[in-house]
């Protein structure tokens, strides 16, 4: 691939990315798409916007790019938790060593593989990009110890950086445990393996087995019920009331007329309904659906959730083990309530180690069906393999721009369209696993979605060649280092043009969120729907991959390959402003992991340094080089120790609670006299079905109309509540009320009147 078929690409893909920013700059501002870009704050006001027309709202505006500067890393933690403090964190990583690579690489490295040989030197933009790796260096040279300076202090500064990073997050972590005062998941035990009882029902069984051992701290417990026609009924009672919601607060007209309209597209006629008395004595006989006649003993699962008197007293019987069968009652620390996955709950806990090797074995098994379209993908790259397999595409490959287009453009694209299957088909792997909790299940997708893509995108496109030749080169892990060595810098080609398409394409997709604005069309003007609350939460298991395998490129190209350093430094400061608008104004937190993924971006940065160093180990021995091929050896056995202190010294606190912390949060709810309160709410924490209790509508009132056609108050106090309704949050200060009433009045002044004619 020439230098012309990257800036072709390069040009793509800016342009693309300057018209989507230009396109969600005023996108952002319409008020039909306030749901879109603005979910978390609405869920947040409960608000409603106003639809004015202002000339600023179609007009591209870099205010959002000066908001998310500004923001503080006080503000994401409150706003969207400790997860997206360690997400930014990760870009802010990757930014400062991506700096300093680029800096080092390409004034100091750079010109060295391109004049490493004598060689007659063409024109820039008709050179290959192979001229500027490691490739083009001659064997024995002198100059290779530029190279393993530049690594030695790559290696030795990122390590630095992972560990402040690392201390930073633990004292996160630390303070975000000792802020959750009233969490009820510190007193609560999920125990699962209960042992099943001709004579007793699962409640007895637990009741008499936690007040036999552990009778001084033990409070009560609840156990899991499997009713899976009570929740349908509860959802479905869900959705009901948020199509009524709106009309809580608003006057409703008794004497409404039935009016027939055409119902969109479809040709079909829709009547207006109307509003029926509401019979109190007939309300008071509805059931409660949280009597206990509901729930029966032959529901029960194996699993309830045990309340402890202290947060200490939880945690030591959640860590320690029960019985001498350790397939029964098996404690672990329950999740938070809104992060429970009810439906694996009711799963027999025997059933876990056969539910993981078969989603393993699947995952395995979809990873080598992944090797197709790869394989076919990387033949793209490789213009002499092409016309030889289809050798009527001679013709139009002699162009130069088609040539460009192929090799820079085309391959990137349609390799990012395979992998958008990749997350679905993982997060469903990693349900079928059996996690308590909806953190857990995103957790082990993007190890998956980690795993696939790095084997995928990496290690296949390295490898290059048939599926059956990969699996023989696996075979040989000797000669792995060698293959590795003289493949990277050949497809570091291709890893650039991956960075521009994959990288800078998804960051814009991201911001203009495609998928929620194309639903948001549909449901408002195609569907004819209600406005409904267009909230998500943010695809750690999705992201956090992309990001640490973009990290990967740049560890393992940035001596090899300097060329790619740009382009990634320009995907890592764009998605530095990109994800911190959407954590601020799109995504709504619904449960927290308490930065549980640092762990694993700090695992695949330490893995990205160390085979960073095995390649560079093999092309210095390819290039006859001893001196530095000596030197490595060292600075991985460095950063391999530096790996195991880290795991001595910070990873246990992402693995449990610290006593200390937790003791002293006891103590100082006894002595502010919280621990009774505490109890208290601990009985209804974790009920299965919170929201089945009676929604009140009192807010809700009809009111007629008089004689001469007039509103009566309940309109009239509609009409002045509109006016405290929030302007726009792209359109702070403007007087929106002002410029309708002033449109009004000029309307009214133009307005022809009509004059009656005197007989």
């Amino acid at each position: 691939m020439k230098v012309g078929g990257l800036l072709a690409s390069a040009g793509i893909n800016i342009g693309l990315c300057v018209l989507f920013l230009s396109l969600y700059s005023i996108l952002r501002k319409q008020p039909s798409n306030v749901k879109v870009y603005f979910g978390r704050r609405i869920a947040e006001e409960r608000n409603r916007l106003r639809d004015a027309f202002i000339l600023e709202r179609f007009v591209p505006s870099p205010s959002w790019i000066v908001k998310s500067l500004r923001c503080t890393e006080d503000e994401i933690l409150d706003a969207a938790g400790l997860d997206a403090v360690v997400f930014n964190r990760i870009i802010v990583f990757s930014i400062r060593i991506f700096s300093l690579a680029a800096i080092l690489c390409i004034l100091g490295v750079l010109p060295l593989n391109y004049f490493g040989q004598d060689m007659l030197h063409v024109r820039i933009p008709s050179a290959s990009l192979e001229t500027f790796t490691i490739g083009n260096v001659q064997e024995r040279s002198r100059w290779l110890w530029v190279h393993c300076v530049v690594l030695y202090i790559i290696s030795v500064v990122a390590c630095v950086l992972l560990y402040l990073e690392y201390k930073h997050i633990s004292r996160l972590r630390l303070c975000h445990i000792s802020r959750a005062t009233s969490n009820p998941s510190h007193f609560t035990v999920l125990v699962r393996g209960i042992p099943k009882s001709s004579t007793e029902s699962f409640s007895r069984t637990v009741q008499g087995f936690f007040t036999k051992y552990h009778a001084s701290s033990y409070l009560s417990h609840q156990v899991v019920c499997k009713v899976g026609k009570v929740q349908k009924i509860v959802s479905g009672a869900k959705k009901v009331y948020r199509k009524f919601r709106h009309f809580k607060g608003t006057a409703v007209d008794q004497r409404c007329r039935s009016i027939t309209f055409q119902c969109c597209f479809c040709g079909a006629s829709s009547n207006s309904f109307q509003l029926l008395p509401i019979d109190f004595e007939q309300e008071s006989e509805i059931p409660n659906v949280n009597d206990s006649s509901f729930s029966s003993t032959d529901e029960e699962c194996g699993a309830a959730f045990i309340f402890f008197k202290t947060r200490y007293a939880a945690l030591v019987v959640a860590k320690i083990l029960q019985t001498s069968n350790p397939m029964r009652w098996v404690t672990s620390l329950a999740p938070e309530r809104d992060d429970i996955y009810w439906s694996n709950l009711w799963l027999p806990y025997k059933q876990l180690w056969i539910r993981h090797i078969s989603t393993l074995g699947g995952s395995i098994v979809f990873m080598f069906l992944f090797l197709m379209p790869v394989t076919f993908i990387q033949g793209l790259t490789q213009l002499e393999q092409l016309q030889q397999r289809l050798p009527f595409l001679r013709g139009i490959l002699e162009k130069n721009y088609m040539t460009q287009l192929i090799t820079g453009y085309l391959p990137s694209v349609i390799l990012q369209i395979f992998l958008y299957t990749v997350p679905p088909t993982m997060m469903l792997f990693s349900t079928l696993e059996g996690p308590i909790s909806h953190s857990e299940r995103k957790k082990s997708a993007c190890c998956k979605v980690l795993f696939f893509t790095i084997w995928n995108v990496f290690f296949v496109n390295v490898l290059s060649g048939s599926a059956i030749s990969q699996v023989i080169a696996l075979s040989r892990p000797k000669e792995i280092p060698m293959q590795l060595a003289r493949a990277v810098p050949v497809q570091a080609t291709f890893f650039t043009t991956y960075v521009l398409t994959s990288g800078w394409a998804s960051l814009s997709s991201e911001l203009m969120q495609l998928f929620a604005l194309t639903w948001n069309f549909i449901r408002r003007y195609i569907l004819r729907m209600e406005e409904d609350d267009l909230l998500y939460s943010f695809p750690y298991h999705t992201e956090v991959p992309k990001v640490l395998l973009f990290g990967l490129l740049g560890f393992t190209c940035s001596v090899l390959a300097p060329l790619i350093l740009p382009f990634l430094l320009l995907y890592f400061c764009l998605g530095y402003v990109v994800y911190r608008n959407q954590f601020l104004n799109v995504y709504c937190t619904k449960y927290d992991t308490g930065g549980l993924y640092w762990p694993i971006a700090h695992n695949a940065t330490i893995f990205s340094l160390v085979l960073t160093q095995i390649i560079c180990l093999g092309v210095f021995a390819l290039k006859k080089s001893p001196v530095a091929a000596g030197f490595t050896v060292p600075l991985i056995i460095f950063t391999l120790l530096f790996y195991q202190y880290c795991r001595k010294r910070h990873l246990p606190l992402f693995k449990t609670f610290p006593a200390q912390n937790l003791i002293d949060m006891d103590m100082e709810d006894q002595q502010m006299g919280r621990t009774e309160d505490l109890h208290h709410r601990l009985h209804n924490a974790y009920f299965q079905f919170p929201d089945t209790d009676d929604i009140p509508l009192e807010g809700v009132h009809s009111v007629g109309r008089d004689e001469d056609g007039s509103g009566t108050s309940g309109e009239s106090s509609r009409k002045e509540s509109a006016d405290d309704e929030l302007s726009h949050p792209t359109l702070d200060g403007l007087p929106v009320s002002r410029l309708r009433n002033a449109v009004r009045s000029l309307g009214s002044v133009l307005r022809p009147q009509r004059r009656e004619l005197a007989v």
